[in-house]
């Protein structure tokens, strides 16, 4: 297999790793100071397993109407992971609204993405702070807070003070995933770590566990993007 890739490196990192991006580009991330011989052997080692992911057909599969870079008419967005298209409309409104498709009015043209993503937060605490108290209740765990937060690096969290913090860019993926990240939250209200009986829990909950934790690993870096 030919095989083309892109080596980044940087002070600050410490051993080689290798990702395959949903273009099927690869990056290599390697320290400074290590040398090209060194990264063409980790490269030849892993070459099967970059044949493969580089041709899985599932994680590169395009959606039917692919979420675009702009709020611009025909291109589209996620929502509870379905790509629905864009289309800007001249109807007078004071907000984004939502009839199998995303209907922006012409005249958000300077705050489109603000817009948009106000219209996010607001469906995240309209679709997923319910769930929250439901699987608190199956489980028998009382929580302070939940909240949608805006966290890039993090789906969820569980603080020391026991508020439960959801990110708003979960509302872009599938319900089942979602569903995943608020039980895992809230499991460690009953066990702090990921022990054996953690992972149980949250199985027990979210059946569809396994899937969801490769859904995220797939399409994480989409949910990331403004839009």
């Amino acid at each position: 297999m030919n095989l083309t890739y892109i080596i980044k490196r940087s002070s600050r990192r410490k051993k080689i790793t290798i990702t395959v991006e949903r273009d099927r580009s690869v990056v290599i991330h390697a320290p400074e100071s290590i040398s090209e011989e060194i990264i063409m052997k980790v490269i030849e080692s892993k070459r099967q397993w970059l044949y493969e992911k580089t041709k899985h057909p599932q994680k590169y599969n395009e959606p039917l109407h692919p979420p675009g870079k702009e709020l611009v008419d025909g291109e589209s967005a996620l929502f509870l992971g379905q790509a629905y298209q864009i289309r800007l409309t001249d109807e007078e409104s004071e907000k984004i609204q939502f009839k199998r498709a995303f209907l922006i009015p012409r005249s958000f043209s300077a705050d489109r993405e603000k817009k948009m993503r106000d219209w996010y937060v607001d469906k995240a605490r309209e679709e997923i702070l319910p769930r929250v108290v439901s699987f608190a209740r199956y489980l028998g765990v009382k929580y302070s807070k939940a909240k949608i937060v805006d966290n890039r690096y993090r789906w969820g969290s569980c603080t020391i003070k026991d508020n439960v913090h959801l990110n708003w860019r979960l509302i872009k993926a599938p319900m089942f995933v979602i569903d995943y990240v608020i039980v895992h939250e809230l499991t460690h209200l009953l066990e702090n770590n990921h022990t054996p009986r953690f992972w149980n829990i949250v199985h027990a909950q979210s059946p569809r566990m396994e899937k969801a934790r490769q859904w995220l690993l797939e399409n994480g870096q989409i949910l990331e993007e403004e839009i």
